[in-house]
Order: C-alpha cells, then structure tokens, then sequence
C-alpha cells in the first residue's frame, strides 16, 4: 500500500511537469484524465474548461472525478427547493450550480463521476451508459444492472446508481453521470429534503428515486476498480491506450484560466443568483407566551434577491410602522440568512425599547429569517 501511494506520487509529479503541449495530445483517439482534486468547484470547473477549450474533432476525452461532501444543483434549479440549505451550512457541506442542466445530486468520496466529451454531432449519453454497464457487468457479471429511457441506471430493476446531465455547446458538448459506490446514504437522504414551504417556482424539479449503493450488492468491490473498469470499455471502444492521465484542476500552466472559472462557480451570484424567479407564501405560526400567532408573509424573489415582500399580521401585537421597516429593510436584499441577520442586528438597535415591543419584534425577525 506505501509502495503503491509512493508511485502515484511520483506519477503525478511527472503528469504534473508535463509541458501541456504533450499533456493535451492532438493525436486522434480517446483522452482518459482524472482529477487529484476533491474540491466539487475546481471539478466543475475542468469541466467548463474542456468543453470551452480542447478540439473535441480530434480527440474525445473522459474525465473521472470524486468531490468531498458536497451538493450539485443543475442549471436551472432552485437550491431553497432541492435541499436543505440550512443543514447543509450545520455540516459544512458545500453546494454547487452546474453548467448542465438535470437534477440535484449528492457527492462524496463514496461518489465516482464520469464526463464525456465529444462533439456536439457525436453526443449519445444511451451509448455512454451502456459503455459503463458494460464494465460494471465484466467486473462481475452477476450484477442486475440496466440503462433506463429517461438514462438512469439501475440496480436490481429498482435502485437508482446512476442520474444523468448534460451540456450542449454551439460544436461540443459532455454529458456526466455519477456512479453510487460507498456514498453516505443517511447524508445523501436529509440533505437532499427540502424543510421549506409555500414555494412556488418554475425551475426545474428533481425527480426523487430509490438509491442503493454498489457496495452494499458486492463489498468486494472499490472504487479504484470500477474507474479501472471504466477505463478500461472506454479505451477499448476509442481504440486508445488504457491509461488514465492524473491532472491537477489548480494548475494554471495546463489549464489557463482555470482558475477564474472555479472561482466564479463559488460566487453568491452564480450558486444563488442564477436560480430562477420564485415566490414564498406562507404563513409563520408565532408562539409567544400562551398563544401562537400566525403571521402571513408572501415574497417575491429574482436574482436571489427579494423583489416583493408583505408581512400581515394583526395591528394590536405589532404596530405597521414597527414592521414596515424590517419590510423596507429586506425589500432588494438577497434571500440569505446571512444577510437578512446583518439587517435585524442594525434594526434591532433603533427599535422602541418597550420590552414587550422588543420581544415581539425580535421574535418576528427570527421567524423571517428561518424563512431563508
């Protein structure tokens, strides 16, 4: 085992030397490369890099990949609707937005990932799963696993182990999928529950299935074996050398600009801002001393911000002109917990210091600010 790691060591100290003139080889074929980052955004960002800059006519590439804890929003979703944001801030659990459109997804070290990439006139995620079917069944042939219409794959004729999305560019495009192995299940299952209610949006839903780990149908199974695999079909049906290329996505002498790429995809306005126009309308159930007062807020959000906001609750427990201005306050401002934090501390200093106007109002902010 400290042989093995010493020789992935060296290996990708030479990778890493490697002029990119020899790295991005202009030979015809199929590019195997895999990613020695675990950061979900320098991934993603390889991602965009090659589907932006290699000659896909040439050579066509897969791209292999494992992110610590994260979760992957597709392009057109809502994060305050696939997940739960509020756990994921408790674990420390990254989100990220995609560049592809489908579903959301859970990532972890338990987690493979595959892109292809080709042409936009050679793009077929249905040969591309049965490619990785294919390996999985020369791996161990008693495995029951199958491509489905809507391009999942699998398990048992009921588990799902595999989601698709992809990305279709002007001349090139990739399509990636994961591959369930080892990943946290109880992790995967409450992260990805959203606590939120009486949101209305036109963004894209995920579509919630069975999932079930490879692992737990054969433990004698790792991940280094099933990328091998992989690889392996993969070299096969390109006609290339079974070799998998390790990379590093921080390494600007490979990958120019690479890094301005990864840092966009960690931006507020990218991850939040780019979800689509949603509306909340819900009503806060208060509990204050020996009653519980319900509170109606509906609010409309673009860009991440809040666009309309109305609070109605009764005159005689809170005066309009006390609530109005937590109203004028978020009016324009993003729909984050963060922020809307930072605005109640600045109110909070200026309102009335009549106790019982300062509980209530106090316990008005918080029950807001739980809303996002």
């Amino acid at each position: 085992m400290v042989l093995q790691s010493l020789k992935n060591c060296l290996w990708l100290s030479c990778v890493l030397r490697t002029p990119k003139a020899c790295f991005w080889s202009t030979a015809s074929g199929g590019l195997i490369i895999q990613s020695v980052s675990n950061d979900v955004y320098q991934n993603l960002a390889v991602e965009d890099w090659i589907h932006d800059h290699m000659d896909l006519e040439k050579q066509q590439v897969l791209f292999l990949w494992r992110n610590s804890p994260a979760v992957v929003i597709g392009r057109h979703q809502n994060p305050w609707q696939e997940c739960n944001l509020r756990l994921l801030r408790q674990k420390n659990i990254k989100l990220a937005r995609r560049r592809s459109g489908g579903g959301t997804v859970y990532h972890d070290l338990g987690n493979i990932n595959l892109t292809f990439f080709t042409t936009r006139k050679k793009y077929e995620r249905m040969e591309n799963l049965k490619l990785v079917v294919k390996a999985l069944k020369a791996l161990r042939p008693q495995l029951d696993v199958h491509v489905t219409d809507r391009y999942d794959i699998l398990l048992d004729r009921r588990y799902k182990i595999s989601g698709t999305a992809a990305k279709l560019g002007r001349t090139s495009a990739y399509h990636h999928c994961t591959l369930l192995c080892n990943a946290d299940k109880f992790v995967l299952s409450s992260v990805l529950k959203s606590p939120y209610k009486g949101l209305k949006s036109n963004a894209t839903p995920s579509v919630p299935a069975s999932v079930k780990n490879l692992f737990e149908e054969d433990p004698s199974l790792t991940s280094e074996m099933l990328l091998d695999a992989i690889a392996k079909e993969y070299a096969t049906q390109h006609q290339t050398d079974h070799h998998i290329t390790l990379i590093n996505p921080a390494d600007e002498t490979l990958l120019p600009g690479i890094h301005n790429k990864a840092k966009e995809l960690q931006t507020w306005e990218w991850v939040y801002g780019k979800t689509p126009k949603f509306s909340v309308s819900t009503c806060l159930n208060i509990a204050y001393k020996d009653s519980v007062l319900d509170v109606k807020v509906n609010m409309d959000v673009k860009h991440g911000r809040i666009e309309v906001c109305n609070i109605d609750l009764p005159e005689e427990w809170l005066p309009p002109e006390l609530y109005s201005e937590l109203v004028k306050s978020l009016t324009g401002s993003k729909f984050c917990p963060n922020e809307a934090t930072t605005l109640v501390t600045t109110l909070l200093r200026v309102c009335p210091q009549d106790d019982e106007l300062h509980n209530r109002w106090s316990l008005l902010c918080e029950n807001m600010i739980m809303l996002m």
